[in-house]
């Protein structure tokens, strides 16, 4: 009996040992209902201060500005509370590349609601950890559905993919998809420009057909200008020194240099230095 009582006891402990759930890994997907994905590694690194490493524990979402309640979510209330949306959306940089990603998230529209967001409202602006700024209109922001990504391609968001959260804004230029957000605050100012914005960028950031690019920054036209002249004054000096050089010599010598006229071979075929 008691052989048989210790058997079971073996039998239990090994059951419930195998019963254990353990967690694993996400696995980065790279096809989604047909459709082919782009790698993460496939992002080039811009970003104004290097990856930003974020304490989950310490991060904080805020939103500020015109609302009724102002409201602060920590990661975990944010990715628990709220209805998950994913969105296969590409990316496109001004600098060339594009990648093509399935975004994990939620929508900007459901975190602002609780906020009870001011009918003066127009205009959201984005805050990231590393000081970075930009700003979307509230009536884009809701009629597209934007979302604030936490996974990408199945994965969570890597320190250096913006963790805790990304902006998917579809159908703009990849500076405002912001990353590391920190705070959402709702404004009426239209005029507000964000990091890139700020430097000459336009503020809508829309995607055209015509391979827009950006316009010029105009605050690099005046280096560019006393740059060019440098250079202009530099050459000009140095060719006018050779030049002087040159006739002091032959006036100096000049048998000398009708000497190394003669010693050239002559590759004009219209007229050379002749000599009886």
């Amino acid at each position: 009996m008691f052989a048989v009582v210790f058997v079971n006891a073996i039998v239990g402990i090994s059951t419930a040992t195998t019963n254990e759930t353990t967690s694993l890994e996400n696995v980065e997907i790279r096809e989604y209902e047909g459709q082919d994905l782009s790698s993460i590694n496939d992002f080039r690194e811009n970003s104004i201060k290097g990856p930003q490493h974020i304490d989950v524990e310490d991060y904080r979402l805020t939103v500020t500005g015109l609302v009724k309640n102002e409201a602060e979510y920590t990661y975990d209330d944010v990715i628990s509370n709220y209805q998950s949306f994913n969105k296969v959306v590409t990316l496109h940089c001004v600098e060339g590349w594009s990648v093509t990603i399935l975004w994990e998230g939620i929508l900007v529209e459901d975190l602002l609601e609780e906020a009870e967001a001011d009918p003066k409202t127009t205009v959201v602006i984005f805050y990231a950890y590393d000081g970075y700024s930009t700003s979307l209109p509230l009536d884009y922001i809701i009629d597209n559905n934007i979302m604030i990504a936490y996974k990408m391609n199945n994965v969570t968001l890597p320190p250096e993919r913006g963790f805790p959260f990304q902006l998917v804004a579809e159908s703009k230029w990849g500076y405002k998809w912001i990353k590391w957000i920190t705070e959402l605050k709702l404004s009426d100012n239209e005029d507000y420009r964000g990091y890139w914005e700020s430097r000459g960028y336009p503020n809508d950031a829309d995607l055209s057909d015509d391979g827009y690019i950006p316009e010029f920054q105009s605050w690099i036209i005046l280096p560019l200008i006393l740059i060019a002249t440098l250079a202009v004054i530099i050459y000009r000096k140095r060719f006018t020194r050779k030049w002087r050089q040159s006739r002091f010599m032959r006036a100096r010598n000049p048998e000398r240099t009708i000497d190394k006229m003669r010693a050239r071979p002559c590759r004009n075929t219209s007229w050379c230095f002749w000599s009886p």
